[in-house]
């Protein structure tokens, strides 16, 4: 059975560094590896989907630039349908990364992303309406997740909500949402306008080496993490996110596509980059914890 997921989000060229130590305010220290490697947290998704045996479109805007033409080139070779990524006047987004024990800082340069609009989201709702499942995240503007939102929700396609970077959200984004995936920072962010009664039926909140943190059946359920060896940490979340589409999609109840998601989740950051350590099925498979 072939599932059908549209991602509609950022597309980003991260640009990498490691370094032994990061520096404070007015000090220069010295890097040790620098690497420019395809990201943003919508085509990280649509990667992690796609590696996973899914049929992915991605909506989404690119800048008219060299960063644009590899980060397209990267997403057709991932097999993902582009035909409704956007070409735009402008640079692509990127997102400047430095890597410290196993740690990262991020910050994001949204260029060709913030260039999305609901107008192309409308042209390309027959996408949205003929998957099985979408996926957003807040890389682009509101407006346009708020649209993609709701043409899922009237065509009966199910729908992933991953809030980050967390901003406020209107009420009508969380209601539109099937499912949201938080990590405990942005979970606390959202109590600031909701309360949990209104969320914890759709909330899966990511927890880092805590595992994850979800509602069933009205009960709190928690499932543990795997202990692997962290490289770079960058993209689990993305990779979480993917994976989840992906098995609940498949029909896999809850908590099995938690399951399956978490473990690709650990997967992932047993390599450097956000795309390049995502997993194919073959790799879940042979993955023993």
């Amino acid at each position: 059975m072939t599932i059908k997921i549209v991602v509609v989000g950022s597309i980003n060229m991260d640009l990498v560094t490691s370094v032994k130590k990061v520096p404070v305010a007015g000090e220069t220290v010295m890097g040790e590896t620098f690497a420019t490697m395809p990201g943003g947290k919508g085509a990280n998704q649509a990667v992690a989907a796609a590696r996973l045996g899914a049929e992915v479109s991605m909506i989404g805007c690119l800048g008219r630039d060299y960063l644009g033409d590899e980060l397209l080139e990267v997403l057709k070779k991932e097999g993902i349908q582009t035909e409704a990524v956007k070409r735009v006047e402008g640079s692509s987004g990127t997102a400047s990364i430095i890597l410290s024990e196993g740690d990262n800082r991020i910050i994001v340069v949204p260029g060709a992303n913030h260039k999305l609009k609901p107008e192309w989201i409308e042209e390309n709702r027959s996408l949205i309406e003929e998957s099985d499942l979408l996926l957003v995240q807040l890389e682009v503007p509101l407006n346009c997740v708020q649209k993609a939102l709701e043409i899922a929700k009237a065509a009966g396609t199910r729908t992933i909500l991953n809030p980050a970077p967390i901003t406020q959200l209107p009420a009508e984004i969380v209601q539109s949402a099937d499912y949201i995936t938080p990590n405990e920072h942005e979970y606390q962010a959202l109590l600031e306008d909701f309360s949990n009664e209104e969320l914890y039926s759709k909330l899966i909140i990511t927890l880092g080496d805590e595992g994850v943190l979800y509602y069933e059946d009205g009960k709190k359920r928690q499932i543990p993490a795997h202990s692997v060896k962290v490289c770079d940490t960058t993209g689990a979340g993305d990779t979480f996110n993917g994976a989840l589409g992906v098995a609940i999609c498949e029909g896999s109840k809850l908590g099995e596509a938690i399951r399956f998601a978490n473990k690709a989740a650990a997967l992932s950051i047993t390599k450097m980059g956000a795309q390049k350590g995502m997993p194919t099925k073959e790799m879940l498979n042979q993955f023993s914890q």
